[in-house]
């Protein structure tokens, strides 16, 4: 038989230790919370006098709208300045803190056939452009008309200024750019935009394309995809060391949809210390989108008060869709300054200038995140804030603090999902949970942490769902399935 619905109980061992160690949390905040308001009351920041007040007088739950590493990241900051209190509280939290943030494997982790494929079929149609400097590409990016294909001579090529392709292609006859294989040109990017198109039809393939930026206020994006430019196909590149590899939005009430994000490697080598976002695949009011089967990995803001997202959609777009994607927030140090989220309907929030409405009470709409690995975020590794009518299914998150629906207006169904940390719903959103698995993932996989998924034990099988047929490796589901992205054992 199947479970009715909601997640399965957890076993009571497991729930005590969780309980247990809530309360641990709990308490050692509680306590040098309190001892800092009776000890150095001038100090301390009036916003966390009243906190400390009203959980000890009982009017203020100490972790109903915050996990406890949301908790840890608000002390830290609240500290920042006040020597004193630091002394004493900073090393009190750098104990609990890898309570709920486990350490990162120094490692290369499995891919699970997402990124870039370095082995694909030659192509069989010569190129009409065949260029071999930077002067020659721009040519070629205003003289390409529909159907034609601009192809780089391997090489490494620097581009100081941006790119601008003049002509649309048509939908039988798109306009391409490529290389004539992965990883025979790399284009280094000196500027703040590789790419900025405005114009239907074009496809970008098997480029490697890298920020060189000395100053991280430039290399934004490497493709900015704007107005007109709808039907984008971007595949199989290789994208490295930008805030917003991939920048997405509208511009004059015209909206950039029905793209496809597809095969991708968007990765950063270090910390983006800028103040723009920090968001490899960043939407903004765009609809119908694809970005599926891409690696995203490392995208981390040096601002402590900052969040970084590995994908986002919002700007009252809709219809979005993220699958089969694996996400790693961080290659290393999770609890380092800043916050950082896989996967998001809504983000940080738009203004209403760049929304699709122009209002943006709703920030996006039937958006849907289906069968993505989504692993070793310091929050939560599936984000919905003020997006209706989303879809959460099959998705498996590892070493983060699980989903998180908030904000008025805030809708989501969760179904399948195989997570640790929490599903909640909060500040006036809606959650409604069905046949999802909650518990420590090293229960579970042979090393989840290293992403080695062999079942050590298997979860109770569920009841197949009709919009997800198959699963991250594209494997058809059975009417009894496994909850979580993959159907059957390890990398696909």
């Amino acid at each position: 038989m199947f479970p009715v619905s909601g997640a399965h109980p957890l076993p009571m061992a497991r729930l005590f230790f969780r309980v247990l160690r809530t309360a641990a949390l709990v308490a050692i905040l509680v306590t040098v919370s309190t001892w800092a308001v009776f000890s150095f009351t001038h100090l301390v920041p009036e916003d966390i006098q009243g906190y400390v007040t009203g959980v000890l007088l009982g009017r203020v739950s100490p972790t109903l709208d915050r996990t406890p590493g949301e908790l840890i990241r608000h002390a830290r900051q609240r500290l920042a300045g006040h020597p004193k209190l630091e002394f004493v509280a900073l090393p009190v939290l750098g104990v609990a803190q890898p309570l709920f943030e486990r350490p990162v494997p120094p490692i290369e982790f499995p891919r699970f056939g997402k990124g870039q494929q370095l082995s694909m079929a030659p192509f069989v149609d010569a190129p009409d452009y065949l260029v071999g400097s930077v002067a020659a590409l721009e040519e070629a990016f205003r003289k390409a008309t529909a159907g034609q294909v601009i192809e780089i001579i391997p090489g490494t090529y620097r581009i100081n200024k941006i790119m601008v392709p003049r002509n649309p292609g048509l939908a039988e006859r798109r306009i391409t750019l490529r290389s004539p294989r992965p990883g025979a040109v790399t284009i280094e990017v000196n500027t703040n935009e590789a790419i900025q198109l405005a114009q239907p039809y074009w496809t970008f393939e098997n480029l490697r394309m890298i920020g060189i930026c000395k100053n991280d206020e430039y290399c934004e994006h490497a493709f900015h995809i704007v107005g007109g430019a709808h039907h984008t196909v971007i595949r199989n590149n290789h994208i490295e060391d930008f805030s917003a590899h991939i920048k997405i939005n509208g511009y004059r009430d015209k909206w950039p949809d029905e793209g496809i994000i597809e095969f991708n490697n968007l990765v950063n080598t270090r910390t983006r210390h800028t103040s723009r976002p920090v968001t490899p695949v960043d939407l903004v009011g765009a609809a119908k989108w694809l970005v599926a089967d891409n690696y995203v990995a490392n995208f981390i803001k040096g601002d402590p008060k900052s969040t970084a997202f590995g994908i986002f959609m919002k700007g009252a777009g809709y219809a979005g869709r993220v699958e089969r994607n694996l996400i790693i927030c961080s290659l290393a140090e999770i609890s380092q300054p800043g916050t950082r989220v896989g996967i998001s309907f809504g983000g940080g929030g738009s203004g209403p200038a760049y929304c699709r409405d122009h209002e943006c009470k709703v920030e996006f709409t039937a958006g849907r995140a289906v069968n993505n690995i989504v692993a070793h975020c310091n929050d939560v590794g599936i984000d919905v804030n003020r997006s209706a009518s989303t879809f959460i299914a099959h998705n498996t998150l590892i070493n983060t603090a699980g989903i998180d629906i908030r904000e008025e207006g805030a809708s989501a169904l969760a179904f399948g999902n195989h997570l640790e940390g929490t599903a909640r719903a909060r500040k006036g959103g809606t959650l409604k949970l069905e046949m999802n698995e909650i518990g420590n993932m090293r229960n579970y996989f042979a090393d989840a942490d290293r992403l080695n998924l062999n079942w050590k034990k298997q979860p109770d099988k569920i009841p197949s769902h009709q919009r997800v047929p198959g699963d991250i490796c594209t494997q058809p589901r059975s009417d009894g399935t496994l909850p979580g992205a993959l159907e059957s054992m390890g990398p696909c």
